[in-house]
């Protein structure tokens, strides 16, 4: 078989074989207390278990990755010392470097990330689609694995180092060994961070310590990449879910990062000579508006088409983002700017009038509908509201519940009918990570009990999304993608409300930020 010209599935391309880059000498400064205020509260720890951003970020801190996504969108070795892949790409052998230790003390063995791989494809959208490939995956000795592919899957090593919802953390195989349906127990990984179990108080406060163990690669740190240096000794999420309360202890100096401003905050602390306002993620988030294919009316194709005409992504921008510097529409499943699958096929333009011929179409039983409202989380508290007033404008009654981020979260996972503690509609927002490709967006997983919160069903569409990973060449996984897109919006898996980008800001004494999608408090001084 010939050898695939594989293409990474966010930019770039990515090399068969890893080449060591320069030592890297970093001047430390080391020790101090880093105090930072997260988007939610973090109350899930098992990163694998769900996509919550906050329980990725909380990954990131404790848990390591086999491989990693630079700022330049490049794979490049983590864990990994190196690595081989055959001429016909079916074969890949993966040694780790030297150093390596569990928070518990035990080295990490090829035994450990077999089975942490293996619990990733039984829940992760990628992950399962290259476990689809698999002949054998299998320990060869204690820090090297190789991985046999029966069918082409030309994305092996990006899946491997997917930088977001939900990476592959490295785990202890003791832990690996808890089936994917369930939360593992314990809160141990091998990264540069401890999570400190006893100081945790959901609602509140969560500490991480530095992991004195930890060898970080001799490499300048890139996004994901490279050296991860913790050179804080200690760092304390703060859960403040009041913004003026978050404003004020900024400014005051009780704490150095607040991560997701609200941006009408914007304004005030650009002003502000000791804080800096910035944007980690230039490429953006999408909004995404989640119905339940489960439950009544949105079991009804009709009702779904009704909230896709009804949303008008201009007004939703003005109301949630306010300021157009910030937010863009884009009727492209996979992001605006310039990115590689870019496209606008069957978008439909908003028809509040269609809107409401359809929801009648669909038998809809006037049962209110329950939009799960985040209070604590701008970027999913504001559409929630403004998606109760477009729902009350096609005629249907709303039942709007208010609740925090993280028990939405668990809610979400509920398939109960809403009137046992289930629901209709939630929203949230994904970076381009985890929505730039067919492969990687996990909302367009159509597999049913499988699939993402809402659970829709689309053989179809996961017919094509195995097509695009095992298709070589680019311009026909370009075709596949806008054929997902065009099957997507007839059966309307979920609405996008629009693209946006989500600044934070820091106080002046802290340096060392990483550019990134996903939030990385290594690297940071104080």
């Amino acid at each position: 078989m010939p050898q695939l010209s594989r293409r990474a599935f966010l930019a770039g391309s990515v090399a068969v074989a890893a080449t060591a880059r320069a030592p890297f000498v970093h001047a430390q400064k080391r020790g101090g207390t880093l105090r930072f205020v997260p988007h939610a509260d973090l109350k899930i720890l098992d990163p694998i278990w769900t996509t919550a951003y906050i329980t990725r970020n909380h990954g990131y801190m404790i848990f390591d990755t086999l491989l990693a996504l630079d700022a330049d969108l490049k794979i490049r070795p983590q864990m990994v010392d190196k690595y081989t892949v055959s001429k016909d790409a079916m074969k890949y052998s993966f040694t780790l470097r030297d150093g390596l230790k569990f928070h518990d003390g035990t080295p990490v063995t090829a035994e450990d990330c077999v089975a942490s791989i293996k619990r990733w494809g039984g829940r992760d959208q990628v992950g399962r689609l290259m476990t689809a490939s698999l002949n054998k995956m299998v320990p060869v000795d204690r820090k090297t694995f190789t991985i046999d592919l029966e069918t082409p899957f030309g994305l092996v090593l990006d899946a491997l180092g997917k930088p977001s919802a939900s990476p592959l953390f490295i785990m202890p195989a003791r832990l690996a060994a808890t089936d994917p349906s369930e939360q593992v127990k314990e809160a141990v990984g091998s990264g540069p961070f401890k999570f400190v179990k006893d100081e945790w108080q959901p609602g509140n406060r969560v500490v991480y310590v530095k992991n004195p163990d930890y060898v970080p690669r001799n490499e300048k740190p890139s996004g994901a990449a490279g050296g991860k240096r913790a050179l804080v000794d200690r760092v304390e999420w703060r859960y403040i879910p009041d913004p003026a309360t978050a404003n004020a202890a900024l400014e005051a100096g009780e704490i150095d990062y607040w991560e997701n401003i609200p941006l009408d905050f914007a304004p005030r602390l650009e002003k502000n000579p000791d804080l800096r306002v910035f944007v980690t993620d230039p490429r953006g988030s999408q909004g995404i508006l989640r119905p339940n294919h489960l439950q009544p009316p949105f079991n009804n194709k009709a009702a779904r088409q009704a909230l896709l005409y009804a949303v008008d992504q201009q007004k939703y921008m003005q109301a949630v983002i306010g300021n157009p510097k910030y937010y863009k529409a884009c009727p492209s499943l996979f992001m605006c700017g310039g990115l590689p699958y870019e496209t606008a096929v069957g978008a439909p333009k908003p028809d509040l009038e269609r809107a409401k011929r359809l929801l009648k179409e669909s038998a809809y039983d006037g049962r209110p509908i329950v939009v799960m409202d985040p209070t604590d989380t701008p970027y999913a508290h504001a559409p929630a509201l403004v998606t109760a007033e477009v729902l009350r404008s096609l005629g249907a009654a709303v039942d709007l519940q208010a609740m925090d981020w993280s028990t939405m979260v668990q809610r979400r996972a509920k398939k109960e009918p809403p009137a046992q503690g289930g629901w209709n509609i939630f929203h949230t927002w994904s970076t381009s990570f985890d929505t730039m490709t067919p492969a990687v967006s996990s909302v367009l997983g159509g597999g049913g009990e499988k699939a993402w919160f809402g659970w829709p069903t689309s053989e179809p569409i996961e017919k094509l999304r195995t097509q695009f990973v095992r298709e070589p060449d680019a311009a026909k996984r370009k075709a596949i993608a806008d054929e997902v897109q065009k099957i997507a919006y007839d059966e309307v898996l979920y609405v996008p409300w629009g693209q946006f980008v989500v600044p934070g800001a820091f106080r002046k004494n802290v340096h060392g930020l990483l550019e990134f999608g996903a939030t990385l408090l290594w690297n940071i001084s104080i």
